[in-house]
């Protein structure tokens, strides 16, 4: 399948394409969602495990994520300008270059993953955190190959194939992991287990999608093409960077929540599984607008870009509202569906409450991130995200744990910065999309 995104009303583009990644990223969060639960089950300390597991993993999985995208915006922009034998050797490439990524981030998380752990200093749930995360990291081509298989349908315009196979794993992971925890009595390793089976298949799935789109041309036609793997380290640099901060970013609040308790840790997990429903939509906008985006940049009918970027800031700024009432009325509620723990649920709804917030500033980022990489003008990703993920948490929540500030400061200081880099962005966005004319 192949849409023309440089053709037709911009708003059934959007819709068409964010629709079925909002779905399909609902049922990656149920994954998720579901984990974090059968963890509960387990103990607290499972739960705590989980959380800094999963800030940890995500450092691994960034760099994947953010070379991914820069497959998107290459072969995007390969479609605009009907050049599809080179859109061809693009796919071939990339998928090498994911094997290789693959095997250095593989390198990088076995390595770097025990100072991670031990740097938090909690001995009670440091056995838990490695029993999840060792499985998983030797699991990581099978994410990486993932998201680099989906970036390539996304760039054609089918955002449907990742929410079919999405759909799938999210029910076979819940009978996974009861399989696993309550028959079986794996333990916190269970749960990583049935991630990997789940992936595997979501690989198998997505390579079969591939091969039926025209830039399929098979193995045997590859080139292995210098430029090509400069071009996506030029262009998925920026985006990994930002997607590995955010990653560090949470490992960063995870390191300083810790003094807070296990409760506190594991409420942290938990707000921002539940805070990842709510900004579903705004993902699957990043996506549509990414799609649309490259491929007009490329037929260089560049009149479509604002119109792209406005309508996506108004539908995500509609959600965000559903959002933030919803953790206000409700978060003890959405809270005690994944904990039974008082202490966590009151955690977990002070954080929706406050931090949640922020939702409005990541619409504003998600958009303009996404529009950046579209016209391939991504560098200035990298300096938000460093300023956004590490300068100023460790400034800030440095000081504010020196001067013994409870845990609410923390949240209100997290949305200042939030909301400050949203700024910044939405300025130097638009100073980029005035030049495109």
């Amino acid at each position: 399948m192949h849409i023309d995104l440089t053709q037709g009303v911009i708003k059934e583009h959007i819709v068409k394409l964010a629709v079925p990644a909002v779905v399909g990223y609902f049922f990656h969060t149920m994954f998720n969602v579901t984990d974090t639960i059968f963890a509960g089950m387990i103990s607290t300390q499972a739960l705590a495990a989980l959380s800094l597991s999963g800030a940890i993993f995500f450092m691994v999985l960034a760099i994947g994520i953010g070379m991914s995208e820069a497959v998107t915006s290459l072969v995007g922009n390969s479609f605009g300008k009907k050049d599809i034998k080179k859109a061809e050797q693009i796919v071939l490439n990339s998928l090498v270059f994911a094997v290789i990524l693959s095997i250095f981030l593989i390198m990088i998380g076995l390595f770097g993953v025990p100072y991670l752990v031990d740097a938090l200093g909690d001995p009670s749930y440091v056995a838990e955190t490695y029993e999840y995360i060792n499985p998983i990291l030797f699991g990581a081509f099978l994410f990486i190959l993932a998201f680099f298989l989906n970036a390539i349908l996304n760039a054609t315009g089918d955002t449907k194939s990742f929410r079919n196979i999405l759909i799938f794993t999210a029910i076979l992971n819940v009978f996974l992991d009861y399989l696993f925890i309550k028959i079986f009595h794996l333990g916190v390793s269970a749960i990583a287990y049935a991630t990997l089976i789940s992936e595997a298949i979501t690989v198998i799935y997505l390579f079969y999608k591939v091969r039926r789109t025209k830039l399929w041309c098979g193995f045997h036609e590859l080139k292995l093409n210098i430029d090509i793997m400069k071009e996506l380290l030029k262009q998925g640099f920026p985006p990994s960077i930002n997607m590995f901060m955010m990653a560090f970013g949470i490992y960063i609040i995870t390191y300083f929540v810790a003094p807070f308790g296990k409760e506190a840790v594991g409420a942290f997990g938990i707000g921002m599984r539940i805070e990842q429903i709510f900004l579903m939509p705004v993902v699957g906008i990043n996506i549509a607008i990414l799609s649309i985006i490259s491929q007009n940049n490329g037929a260089k009918t560049f009149s479509r870009i604002p119109e792209t970027v406005k309508l996506a800031i108004t539908y995500g700024w509609v959600m965000s509202t559903l959002g933030v009432t919803s953790f206000f009325v409700l978060g003890e509620f959405f809270a005690s569906f994944m904990t039974s723990d008082p202490l966590v649920i009151q955690q977990t709804s002070l954080y929706l409450r406050v931090a949640g917030l922020a939702s409005y500033a990541f619409v504003v980022i998600f958009v303009y991130i996404g529009m950046l990489q579209g016209i391939a003008k991504p560098a200035v990703i990298f300096p938000i995200s460093v300023y956004r993920q590490v300068i100023a948490p460790i400034i800030v929540f440095t000081a504010l744990a020196y001067f013994e500030f409870g845990i609410i400061a923390m949240w209100i200081a997290l949305d200042l910065i939030i909301f400050s880099s949203a700024l910044y962005l939405w300025w130097y966005g638009e100073k980029k999309l005035k030049l495109l004319y």
